[in-house]
């Protein structure tokens, strides 16, 4: 460890209570429910923290996780975005997506983004449109329901299984497979342990609904293997493809949606911004997005010896960059913990950034902003009728239970 690590640390001991911000568990229910106190701690502490329960490298500044995510060359994903070194450890095979680099990965990338070609999104607002307005009159006649189980999983679930072509389209295993995989990237606590009960079951119906023969002819699954057809990826892996969109296609935006209902709901100034200018349904989701960063942080792994804004950092470290830290830096975005559907999120990493930033992030925002649409033009307001239940994952923020009563209007 170099010397200006070692300042870092003793700095890090003297702050904070507990211990200091060296004491930070990433992975406690305190941290998961509500992690922004730790995370403006460990902003104002260093570039970068060492936490030593997990031998780890925190940062939580947005300059510096900005930087990491653009270069893939010094903070590589091939050793697993997660906590565990899959080139040490191989309990679970490496996401050919998320977690290869250039050269290989830009093979694959490139085979995906056709896939989700504007051309490809454009056929399915109207889908997507038809399936919102219906769900949005059930909720409206009932006037109370939960924004979770009965609104933010109901939407995602039931159009993206059907836009990427799913004909089995299992709720409960697509929703089991993306907690495996979101709390796996985490360590071996109580949460994996729980998403991991049902494995064999999930895992063999994963691997069933990843071959050409379980996706129809015109979803954008079948785009993906088309690229095998032109001779541009292998059969075997445009299945692990299609695997990356399931494991990842759902939950993330189940978890913005409701985190942005949550972010309504506390500012009712903003939704009424939003039934006047329904055009802004799309940014307002994005800085839904920026304000409560649905995705945590993902880990990379140091090529080399390297530095982060001074402090020395070892070769083969594994760094949390921390997207949701980022995301309310005041050195880049101004009343960063206030709720603004007319600022400009541009840049905002909830999506990460760079080579690996979210491949499905343009479904993601046509669902919401549909989705937003539909509501704004139907619910007048939103009150709160019971406690938020925070959803607890590894990896993912988000609500389990939010009950509402809307009035229509």
């Amino acid at each position: 460890m170099g010397a200006s690590s070692v300042a870092e640390l003793v700095s890090c001991e003297t702050s904070g209570s507990a211990g200091g911000v060296h004491a930070i568990d990433p992975y406690s229910h305190e941290f998961l429910s509500n992690p922004f106190a730790d995370l403006k701690r460990l902003r104002e502490a260093a570039p970068a923290v060492y936490l030593e329960q997990y031998g780890i490298w925190a940062v939580a500044r947005y300059r510096d996780v900005d930087a990491i995510l653009r270069d893939h060359e010094t903070f590589s994903s091939e050793s697993g975005t997660g906590i565990d070194d899959l080139k040490k450890s191989s309990w679970r095979g490496a996401s050919i997506l998320l977690e290869s680099d250039p050269p290989i990965h830009t093979v694959n990338r490139r085979a995906v983004n056709r896939a989700v070609a504007p051309s490809a999104l454009k056929a399915l607002r109207v889908m997507f449109e038809e399936r919102a307005d219906s769900l949005v009159e059930k909720l409206i006649t009932k006037r109370q329901f939960d924004a979770v189980s009965e609104l933010a999983e109901v939407f995602p679930a039931e159009v993206f299984p059907e836009a990427f072509g799913l004909k089995d389209k299992n709720k409960d295993m697509l929703l089991a497979f993306e907690s495996m995989v979101f709390n796996g990237w985490g360590p071996r606590n109580d949460l994996f342990e729980a998403a991991m009960m049902r494995a064999a079951e999930v895992t063999n119906w994963v691997h069933q609904q990843c071959s050409r023969a379980a996706l129809t002819d015109d979803g954008l699954g079948a785009r993906i293997y088309s690229a095998v057809s032109a001779g541009e990826i292998t059969e075997e892996n445009a299945d692990l493809l299609v695997r990356s969109f399931l494991a990842a296609g759902v939950d993330t935006t189940i978890n913005g949606i409701a985190l942005a209902i949550g972010a309504f709901v506390r500012n009712p100034d903003q939704w009424e911004l939003l039934r006047r200018y329904p055009d802004l349904a799309r940014s307002a989701f994005d800085e839904a997005l920026r304000l409560e960063s649905p995705v945590i942080g993902f880990f990379r792994t140091t090529t080399c010896p390297t530095t982060i804004d001074g402090v020395d950092i070892l070769a083969n470290a594994k760094v949390l960059v921390l997207f949701a830290g980022a995301n309310r830096d005041p050195d880049r975005w101004e009343r960063p913990d206030d709720f603004d559907i007319k600022r400009k999120a541009v840049g905002h990493v909830a999506f990460g950034m760079g080579v690996h930033s979210c491949v499905g992030q343009a479904i993601a925002r046509l669902e919401a902003e549909v989705l937003f649409k539909a509501l704004a033009a139907r619910i007048r307001t939103w009150t709160l009728v019971g406690e938020p239940k925070p959803r607890l994952c590894n990896t993912l923020r988000g609500y389990s239970h939010l009950p509402v009563e809307v009035q229509p209007g």
